[in-house]
């Protein structure tokens, strides 16, 4: 395997902002540092043990993915080569290596934007219910899985770490954002999804859905976080794509379903994690990274 596995991460002299499921968040001067560990996360909830170079696959991906939208939106990074930080945190390179990004501090938005490809999780449980997804009337007749006649934008709110982001309509997005913001994130991205669907499906990968967070800095609208990457979207190999259940992946679904499998009540303590399932779960992120940039770690 990679790298040496990093579960925290402990600077001590560079303020810590917030430690999320999956990376630790600190201050440098008016920028942000963020570091993506091997932490795991399934139903909200991190599992003890880690995925060895998931936080360098995860940041590999999403950097690939900036690079290819730059010319579509604005991002927020500065850098992604510790040797380019700020001195404070040049003594810990080599954990920083490969795994971090400096960015620019934004004003997150509220909502996280969600969109859907295809019908599956969250999205299909609210179909079977309604025939509907967070306010918008499907067809009827659609099969778990099924490839929607186009994107839809479904939006939800942003819960705190150990809680349930909630689905909302488009309305209630336009009460947390306004109409126009609400619209311009709309606009963004379904536009990102088609070119990140578009070009993934040329690699033999399907995003089924996707979610993006966007942050306000001076007026403009910046795409932060991370972007189209193994667990903030579903990617299905398009060579065994059948509708009508759930579908192999290249994501943490294959932990979920694990999980589901062994009956876990989905809350803390979680399990301890077999060293096949840990092994496989790493398999699929690296898959995932090989074939959308064509390079392994």
């Amino acid at each position: 395997m990679g790298s040496k596995v990093v579960t925290k991460t402990d600077f001590n002299d560079i303020p810590l902002l917030r430690r999320g499921k999956v990376r630790d968040v600190y201050e440098v001067e008016d920028k942000l540092l963020i570091v993506a560990s091997d932490r795991m996360s399934a139903f909200d909830v991190v599992m003890d043990d880690p995925i060895p170079d998931k936080g360098s696959i995860l940041t590999r991906i999403s950097l690939f993915w900036f690079e290819k939208l730059e010319s579509m939106v604005e991002n927020h990074i500065i850098s992604s080569s510790p040797a380019e930080y700020p001195e404070i945190c040049r003594k810990y390179s080599k954990e920083l290596e490969k795994r971090s990004m400096l960015v620019k501090r934004t004003k997150p938005l509220p909502v996280e934007c969600i969109v859907r490809g295809y019908l599956s999780g969250s999205g299909w449980k609210e179909y079977t219910k309604t025939g509907a997804v967070c306010g918008i009337t499907l067809p009827e007749g659609l099969r778990e899985s099924e490839k929607l006649p186009e994107p839809i934008f479904t939006p939800s709110t942003k819960a705190e770490d150990g809680m349930h982001d909630e689905n909302i309509d488009f309305e209630t997005a336009v009460g947390l954002l306004g109409r126009d913001m609400a619209e311009e994130v709309r606009r963004l991205s379904l536009k990102i999804y088609e070119f990140g669907r578009n070009l993934a499906a040329q690699k033999g990968i399907i995003v089924a859905d996707t979610k993006f967070e966007f942050g306000i800095k001076d007026g403009r609208l910046i795409l932060i976080d991370e972007v189209l990457t193994p667990d903030s979207s579903r990617f299905w190999p398009m060579d065994t794509y059948a509708p009508g259940g759930p579908q192999k992946s290249f994501d943490k679904q294959f932990l979920r379903d694990y999980l589901l499998r062994i009956k876990w009540p989905k809350t803390p303590p979680p399990p301890k994690l077999p060293k096949d399932i840990i092994e496989q779960t790493r398999e699929k992120y690296l898959d995932a990274l090989k074939r959308l940039t064509g390079q392994g770690l």
